[in-house]
């Protein structure tokens, strides 16, 4: 079904253009040998990437600080591989993850070809919670800045998706309106749900294929786009 109303449409970045745990996971190689740290880093990514879900779902709930979420998140993982390291080992790790992560900028497949259908047709926006200074580097140095006509990003509204306020800032910045909008994102409850609250329309970008009971417009795969635009 073609969604013939719209004008505006705006995308998440982590998860849903960049791909956030290849990224990661090359960061982490890099980082542990730098500061020589003799760790699997497959048994840590298997500890740590639920762990910094869990954590950042705590962020976006206000429930936590920024710096509470980069040292919690690599202090448990290492926990929960039985491994003692110090705390001023982890401050490190944490300050050089966020200095090498933008030097690692591979985008999910079909990116760059959907962004290029989407920009002759569209005006098009991103909305992340991610930090500010990281994921302008992700964008500059993935090369996809230039097809953005806006960037929301949390720190700037002082609130984080589900919010309605970063939504609306959004909808303002970009000089638009819910109705004529379109929310893409792989988080549920922060990207769809969030966009639904302020009458945008939305699609999931979902590679795990969620079973949904809600009537909400799936997709696993980027170019699966052109079906709805």
């Amino acid at each position: 079904m073609k969604l013939n109303h719209i004008t505006d449409i705006f995308f998440d970045l982590d998860h849903t253009l960049w791909d956030f745990d290849r990224n990661s996971a090359l960061t982490f190689e890099r980082i542990f040998k730098i500061n020589n740290i003799d760790v699997d880093i497959l048994i840590f990514l298997s500890h740590y990437e639920t762990i910094n879900l869990n954590y950042w779902k705590l962020y976006r709930e206000e429930k936590i600080e920024r710096e509470a979420l980069r040292f919690g998140r690599l202090n448990d993982a290492f926990n929960a591989m039985g491994k003692e390291v110090d705390t001023a080992v982890i401050d490190k790790l944490a300050d050089d993850y966020l200095v090498h992560l933008t030097q690692f900028n591979h985008l999910f497949h079909d990116t760059i070809q959907i962004l290029e259908y989407l920009k002759p047709l569209y005006h098009l926006h991103i909305i992340t919670n991610g930090f500010h200074e990281i994921q302008q580097g992700k964008l500059t140095k993935s090369n996809i800045h230039h097809y953005f006509k806006t960037v929301t990003n949390s720190e700037m509204v002082g609130v984080k998706k589900p919010n309605s306020k970063i939504f609306n800032h959004a909808l303002e910045l970009a000089n638009t309106v819910p109705e004529k909008s379109l929310m893409i994102g792989d988080n549920y409850e922060a990207d769809i749900l969030g966009a639904k609250n302020v009458g945008m329309d939305v699609i999931f970008y979902d590679m795990h294929n969620t079973n949904l009971s809600s009537n909400i417009s799936q997709i696993n795969n980027l170019l699966s786009l052109k079906m709805y635009l």
